[in-house]
């Protein structure tokens, strides 16, 4: 069920918020289908074994995953938070969350697509009110807009992840390096 989901942001909720890749630019939907959103779901962590969801969980996830996205964005920004996106987020973190419980071979976590939407719902809240908020940065990769908690020493972290772009950054600028050097000596 591994459907390329990437977990570099440091926090469940930015994770999910950057579920909609490069929204600058070519926009890349990750949940484009139920499924996908439920592979998201195991494949964070989140829960064990879900009910497979439908286009309604999808549509839901994705408002939920752009009031937190903006909320992110205005938090980042030191701007007030947008009252729409405010009563979106607080609505799911409403509902009822995903339950663990502990079996003979450990903790294990059945939910339904709305319980695991509540569950990151609240990982919003707590991250947007919590010690994190002067860590988060966005990506330095120009196509790049997920934002992650920049943990590193200095707070010089440049790219969510460098598998993912700062790979590509360095690459690209080393091999921009390496065409104009011939240019350069020759001149």
């Amino acid at each position: 069920m591994n459907l390329d989901h990437v977990f570099v942001c440091g926090h469940p909720a930015l994770d999910f918020a950057a579920t909609l890749r490069a929204r600058r630019s070519t926009r890349f939907e990750m949940f484009a289908t139920p499924q996908r959103l439920t592979a998201w779901y195991v494949e964070s962590g989140l829960v064990d074994a879900i009910t497979p969801g439908a286009e309604d969980d999808v549509r839901e996830a994705i408002g939920v995953r752009e009031a937190i996205y903006r909320l992110v964005t205005d938090r980042r920004l030191g701007e007030e938070f947008d009252r729409e996106a405010l009563a979106v987020l607080n609505a799911a973190a409403r509902r009822e969350p995903v339950t663990p419980q502990l079996t003979l071979r450990g903790r294990h976590t059945d939910a339904t697509p709305g319980q695991a939407l509540a569950t990151v719902a609240r990982q919003a809240v707590e991250l947007l009110s919590g010690p994190d908020v002067p860590l988060l940065k966005e990506c330095g990769n120009p196509e790049c807009t997920r934002v992650y908690i920049d943990r590193s020493r200095g707070m010089r972290r440049q790219w969510c992840g460098m598998e993912s772009c700062g790979n590509k950054i360095k690459s690209a600028a080393y091999r921009a390096r390496k065409k104009t050097a011939p240019a350069a000596a020759g001149g």
